[in-house]
């Protein structure tokens, strides 16, 4: 079968591969569309397997849209960091980790949605604990999960902050955002204070210059990666990892069914041109998600 795998040099290659045997309590994805992480390339399950040992040749992109091979039955998810990615016409999961398809999203839009609308949902909710009428601050309300921390938190009835760049003023509006900062306008901490949650995916000086803004028992979680390595402690512990969730799967399939939530999808690639959008070497809008179309 086609994949995407990563070279020893750190380029991206498409090769044939052998098509993945489901181990039990596993199933077989046909893959229609995958999601691309950029960072994912660089994290530590692509390079070393879970028991610590050198792991090459990783196929990545581990959020999918496509079909149980066995039964037809469209579905979207996440695959575990360790196991080999979507990038590839099949991958194997586990069922805990698939949900059905949202009816009113096609697979390159649904491929949008995993890594992006978990994130912001436990990032919010589990890690966060926001609540009606508090106030959140959403750094980076324009990216892949940006946007779907805006939507989910306007749902919840938060009151909504988001910073973004001037192009993305409207655009963030639109998602339901009740005030939108330019970031490169001046420093946010002058037009914001007291806020309940600050919800952080952009880390480095915003991050830190984040916890001026909270007030009294505010929190902040931040899913920037230089969170993980940061020697802060407070920061260490605002820090986390998604996960895949078929309950919350499910919940936002059916909030996106019901216009509550939509995927914000900035561009879809053939397979052929996946490793131009890893590499950064493509122009883009900035909003959302770009996903491979795998096969059609």
């Amino acid at each position: 079968m086609r994949s995407l795998q990563l070279a020893d040099s750190g380029d991206l290659i498409e090769s044939d591969v052998p098509q993945p045997v489901p181990r039990e309590g596993e199933v077989l994805i046909r893959v229609r569309a995958a999601g691309v992480t950029p960072t994912e390339l660089i994290w530590y399950p692509t390079s070393h397997t879970k028991s610590g040992a050198k792991r090459t040749r990783a196929i990545p992109s581990h959020e999918f849209s496509g079909e149980i091979a066995e039964t037809g039955e469209e579905v979207y998810g996440m695959s575990d960091w360790f196991e080999e990615g979507s990038l590839a016409e099949y991958c194997v999961t586990q069922p805990a980790l698939i949900a059905p398809k949202p009816q009113s999203l096609n697979h390159a839009e649904a491929a949008s949605v995993p890594i992006g609308a978990l994130t912001a949902w436990q990032g919010l909710f589990d890690r966060g604990k926001l609540k009606a009428g508090e106030s959140v601050l959403v750094h980076g309300g324009a990216g892949a999960v940006g946007v779907f921390a805006i939507q989910l938190a306007r749902s919840r009835g938060a009151h909504v902050i988001t910073t973004v760049s001037a192009n993305n003023f409207e655009f963030a509006k639109v998602l339901g955002a009740d005030e939108v900062i330019d970031y490169k306008a001046g420093p946010f901490e002058e037009k914001v204070r007291d806020i309940d949650l600050v919800f952080d995916a952009v880390g480095g000086e915003t991050l830190r210059r984040s916890w001026g803004v909270l007030k009294q028992n505010g929190r902040l979680v931040t899913v920037a990666a230089d969170g993980e390595s940061t020697q802060d402690e407070r920061t260490r512990q605002a820090f986390f990892i998604v996960e895949p969730k078929r309950d919350q799967l499910v919940e936002i399939g059916k909030l996106i069914d019901a216009g509550i939530l939509r995927a914000i999808v900035d561009t879809v690639l053939p397979l052929s041109r996946a490793a131009d959008a890893y590499a950064g070497r493509l122009e883009r809008s900035g909003r959302g998600k770009m996903v491979v179309s795998v096969s059609v």
